[in-house]
């Protein structure tokens, strides 16, 4: 929608200032002077503890709800969103690596090494790219991505796979 109102230039439809949602009427508010956010503390740290709790378990970044929440609940801007949760990520993933690494032994390093060279330099095209486009057609990748993935994850679970059981060969000694 908003894509579809900055095409045929019309302003984008946005709340009239007194009106407010429930995440804005809770105590505890703090400035955010980069995101422009005047927020309680509450849903940030809530929101922060989901996706810590997340990264831990299932072994994301977090930043595939992060992203949407902060852009779709706290109405920050989407470029400001992209380098916070970036940053979050750093010392989410880097106590849960360690955390992992010390209690299971099953970091293979020499593969992580290699994806955090192919990380960092796709990194700097990515940003790069993220300066050129609107903050609208980065929401819309955003959702095209997450999109295919629901679409990969469901073609998933109907199709056959091509080995329903798999048997290898085992001695009868």
């Amino acid at each position: 929608n908003a894509l579809r109102a900055t095409r045929s230039g019309a302003a984008p439809v946005l709340k009239k200032s007194g009106q407010h949602n429930w995440i804005h009427r809770l105590p505890l508010k703090m400035r955010f002077r980069a995101s422009k956010l005047f927020v309680s503390v509450i849903p940030v740290l809530g929101l922060g503890a989901g996706i810590g709790f997340l990264s831990s378990i299932m072994g994301v970044g977090g930043g595939f709800i992060m992203v949407p929440a902060l852009i779709y609940l706290l109405k920050v801007p989407t470029n400001v969103v992209i380098g916070t949760s970036l940053f979050q990520i750093i010392f989410t993933s880097a106590y849960t690596t360690l955390v992992h690494a010390t209690t299971n032994q099953t970091v293979d390093v020499v593969l992580a090494f290699l994806l955090m060279a192919g990380g960092v330099a796709g990194a700097q095209y990515g940003a790069k790219a993220g300066q050129r486009l609107r903050g609208e057609q980065l929401r819309a990748l955003l959702a095209l991505l997450v999109l295919a993935v629901a679409i990969r994850l469901a073609i998933d679970l109907f199709v056959t796979p091509p080995s329903l059981y798999s048997l290898s060969a085992a001695s009868l000694n």
